[in-house]
């Protein structure tokens, strides 16, 4: 197991990138994509207004969220601005769903390891294998 612990910094860094792809993919895949497509085939646009914006705009919003900078992440560019606005996405999904439609722990649950994820992101950045990285190393 000395593998493990030999070298904590190399480990953090593999940790970091395939936590931003695989959560990142999975927000693509389970929730952006859905979003582009009715944006792009002009489908009616029907969802909440949680925060009193109006359905299109914050329908929009959580489209940018959950395809562009789940996309931003993945990659990791914009890493900070990326995880802060999927932050703040994933703080209005689980206040929407514990307050205003009063779900269980078994809906709030994947809402709330959603939001763990992006803040844990948020707090450690991106890590070095990452654009962030590779373009904030050429400028020291």
């Amino acid at each position: 197991m000395n593998f493990l612990t030999k070298d904590w910094k190399l480990n953090k860094d593999l940790g970091l990138l395939l936590l931003r792809i695989a959560f990142g993919l999975i927000l693509i895949y389970g929730h952006g994509f859905e979003k582009i497509s009715v944006i792009l085939n002009g489908e009616e646009i029907k969802f909440l207004d949680p925060i009193g914006l109006g359905m299109v705009p914050s329908f929009y919003m959580a489209a940018f969220a959950e395809f562009v900078c789940a996309f931003l992440l993945i990659v990791g560019l914009f890493s900070s601005w990326a995880t802060l606005i999927l932050t703040i996405n994933f703080l209005v999904i689980l206040f929407t769903h514990a307050f205003i439609f009063k779900d269980g722990f078994g809906v709030l649950e994947l809402r709330f390891l959603y939001l763990v994820i992006i803040v844990g992101l948020l707090l450690t950045g991106p890590g070095k294998y990452s654009l962030d990285y590779i373009l904030n190393k050429n400028n020291k």
